[in-house]
């Protein structure tokens, strides 16, 4: 049986990402896998009026089964309307493969999806993008394609090295598939460790400053396609903070590098309409829970480590929801 979203509350992403690309901000896109994230991301959202876009990975499919998490999303709808007055909502496929895994996400009631063709020569991507797209549209379902390729891994997305997404063919490729939005490759990376120090130069206080993103490609494809919804993922900024945090508390993260703030503020003031951002929520949480299994070694409630993890995301979300989306007082 197939479940239609409006049903149950969830926009798709056309109409949010048009205000989004008119009014030089970004929509956040923030995966969850649990209970904790997904509240934390709506009580981020609604405490700051943002629209969200709630995105499940094949990973997360596979970790916390489907039917949980499409019932969780219908949840988050009223929880946001309980805890202030509802913003909107959609429910997205991060990083769909197979058309099947699309049809499966559509028919359960998602409200946009995307796939990844982009591991495919460029024929084979259009062939399988424009599948999804003919199927999706039939419901209303948004679809977002990709050209060029992300390094780094995350769930089950893994490439050795990133490849620029080559401006001249991306009308072509909006053309022959009708997709909606367009994931596009200008520097950002998948993971906590998207550049090696080699990659990168010192500034005067030892820091690693990671090479700036390709604006160069970003403005060439806005000329090319006016308007038109861009996404950027791969783009956490791995704040030194919360990794000494880790680290400090028995972790082992080395040489984790991100995308710098200011980069990405710069390019939510463009046409990048949605801005991934995943592992920095996990850097957050998994700070939270190591402190408090340091500082408190008796504790064995999940409600005590889970609880702090869940508010420490919360306000990561918040700030790059005012300081770097610019998304908020946007629902």
């Amino acid at each position: 049986m197939t479940v239609n979203y409006k049903e149950i509350g969830l926009v798709n992403t056309k109409e949010i990402y048009a205000k989004a690309v008119g009014g030089g901000y970004a929509i956040p896109g923030y995966n969850f896998n649990n209970m904790e994230q997904l509240q934390a991301i709506i009580m981020a959202c609604s405490e700051t009026k943002s629209p969200v876009v709630l995105q499940i990975s094949s990973g997360a499919r596979k970790y916390a089964n489907q039917t949980l998490l499409r019932y969780m999303a219908e949840g988050a709808v009223e929880y946001s309307k309980e805890i202030g007055d509802g913003i909107p909502i959609a429910l997205h496929l991060d990083h769909g493969d197979t058309f099947e895994l699309c049809k499966s996400c559509i028919d359960l009631g998602f409200s946009s999806v995307m796939i990844d063709g982009s591991s495919h020569p460029y024929d084979e991507n259009i062939k399988l993008t424009k599948r999804v797209v003919e199927y999706a549209h039939q419901y209303d379902v948004t679809v977002e394609g990709e050209l060029g390729v992300l390094a780094g891994i995350e769930d089950e997305v893994a490439a050795g090295k990133s490849t620029y997404t080559r401006p001249e063919e991306v009308q072509d490729f909006v053309e022959k598939t009708n997709v909606d939005s367009l994931a596009i490759s200008i520097g950002t990376s998948h993971g906590a460790n998207k550049f090696t120090p080699e990659q990168c130069r010192k500034n005067e206080a030892g820091e690693y400053i990671p090479p700036p993103l390709k604006f160069d490609i970003l403005k060439e494809v806005e000329k090319r396609l006016p308007g038109f919804a861009i996404v950027l993922h791969g783009s956490s900024s791995v704040p030194k903070d919360i990794v000494k945090i880790i680290n400090d508390n028995g972790g082992d993260i080395k040489d984790a590098i991100g995308i710098p703030e200011e980069q990405l503020r710069k390019a939510a003031e463009s046409a990048v309409c949605k801005i991934n951002i995943d592992s920095d929520g996990r850097l957050a949480m998994t700070a939270a829970v190591r402190k408090v299994f340091n500082e408190k070694p008796e504790v064995f409630d999940p409600r005590k480590y889970l609880g702090p993890a869940r508010e420490s995301l919360k306000e990561l979300y918040k700030h790059k929801i005012t300081n770097v989306l610019g998304s908020n007082n946007k629902a």
